[in-house]
């Protein structure tokens, strides 16, 4: 088969060479020259992705994958069209869909008879059948569902380990007709391998959802869960600690019984998931009571996080306090929505002093998310925002004059904090 992948970014590159490593011929399509220059030259343009440096070489040297800037000539080329686009959110949860309007134009420009479209963005409900086919119809003079095929089929993957995931969970397909889903099951039946799953009540593979609004729904709704989950543990944490109990021995006790799952609380909750598809699917359900004030819970636990700290030291104003940990999760280098901006926002409010380290981060990559770079400066306190493994080993020779650490993970280990007053979230 030929493919074209839309957009090489974190999940889009990944894909574009799994694609390739089941024998087919790739395109990957991207405005950005860079990435394309980088992909092209086999190497990786952003790092963190396990075992994508050596599947991508192997791709780009076997001749199956290549990149370019050209859209409309790589889909005009390909028989199947996957589409990786970022869709963003403003401040008040409204979808932006520039990028991708922009992207399904060159799509459209390409697009074939007989070619499946497959859109894998995160997308509000509807949007694939009231949205992108009009556009696609539009820009190319064909009809969905007639002369060309189109699907939705959510990305479930989570970057650093996309291709362990890609086999793990079932592949969800909806179609805006009958013949688009059988042929969207036949593309990733013939670009994907699955895992045996025997706790499945069917077997692990591409699963047909019936729609592609109800493949666009089961995305918002097994996101917008785990921030609900997330929240609801959240508030259990902040009552917990009115009455001196530590809640993740009662989450502990809680989940030995099979209809309890509840997550951990934290800091924050960040990356391009989590905090951003709740906001969908509230623009398709804005009396989602529920959601909305998960959402808003979450959101408060950055000053929060502050208020436990104030309430350790006192007045805040003058105070040095370092924020360890940029990344929005342990282990990736991405700022996405980090907890790292309402901390910082916060601190700053109640008149402290922030400074941010990261181990993944220089200083001036700091500065240039205007984030204020730690660099030896006078500081009396730490919150600790990221789970990064290196703070596992921190000691209190690492923390020079902080009195107070407010562990937002639970991550650093108390024996090796001596002269430190460690404080957890739900504690």
């Amino acid at each position: 088969m030929k493919i074209c992948v839309v957009a090489l970014g974190k999940i889009g590159l990944p894909l574009a060479v799994q694609f390739a490593t089941k024998g087919h011929t790739v395109v990957g399509a991207d405005i950005a020259e860079a990435t394309v220059r980088t992909v092209n030259a086999g190497q990786v343009p952003f790092p963190g992705e396990a075992d994508l440096d050596v599947k991508l070489k192997q791709a780009v040297d076997a001749g199956l994958l290549r990149a370019t800037t050209d859209t409309a000539a790589a889909v005009a080329g390909s028989e199947a069209v996957v589409v990786v686009v970022p869709l963003f959110v403003d401040a008040d949860g409204q979808p932006d869909f520039g990028w991708m309007e922009s992207a399904t134009r060159d799509v459209a420009r390409g697009l074939r008879p007989g070619t499946l479209v497959s859109y894998e963005t995160t997308l509000p409900v509807g949007t694939t059948r009231n949205r992108w086919a009009p556009l696609l119809q539009e820009g190319s003079g064909l009809t969905a569902g007639r002369d060309f095929h189109l699907v939705f089929s959510p990305e479930r993957v989570l970057t650093g380990r996309v291709f362990a995931d890609l086999r793990k969970y079932p592949k969800l397909v909806g179609g805006i007709d009958a013949g688009s889903a059988r042929r969207g099951i036949e593309f990733y039946q013939a670009v994907l391998d699955f895992d045996d799953r025997p706790d499945l009540d069917r077997p692990n593979g591409v699963w047909d959802l019936g729609s592609a609004e109800a493949a666009e729904l089961a995305k918002l709704a097994e996101t917008t869960y785990r921030d609900v989950n997330i929240g609801l543990a959240n508030q259990f944490a902040r009552y917990a600690d009115t009455i001196d109990v530590d809640v993740n021995l009662v989450i502990d006790a809680c989940n030995t019984q099979p209809y309890s799952h509840i997550h951990r609380p934290g800091i924050a909750v960040g990356g391009h998931c989590i905090p951003v598809y709740p906001r969908l699917y509230l623009w398709n359900d804005p009396d989602a009571t529920v959601v909305r004030a998960a959402r808003e819970a979450n959101a408060a636990m950055p000053a929060y996080a502050v208020d436990l700290l104030a309430a350790a030291i006192g007045d805040l104003t003058g105070v040095g306090v370092l924020v360890l940990g940029a990344s929005y999760r342990g282990g990736v280098k991405e700022t996405a929505f980090s907890g790292v901006f309402g901390t910082v926002d916060e601190l700053r409010r109640r008149g402290a002093v922030p400074y941010v380290s990261d181990p993944m981060f220089s200083s001036a990559e700091l500065e240039a998310h205007r984030l204020p770079a730690y660099q030896g400066q006078e500081i009396g306190a730490a919150v600790l925002q990221a789970d990064h493994a290196e703070y596992r080993g921190l000691t209190s020779d690492d923390l020079p004059g902080v009195k107070v650490l407010v562990d937002g993970r639970r991550t650093t280990d108390p024996d090796k904090l001596p002269g430190i007053r460690r404080i957890v979230i739900g504690g």
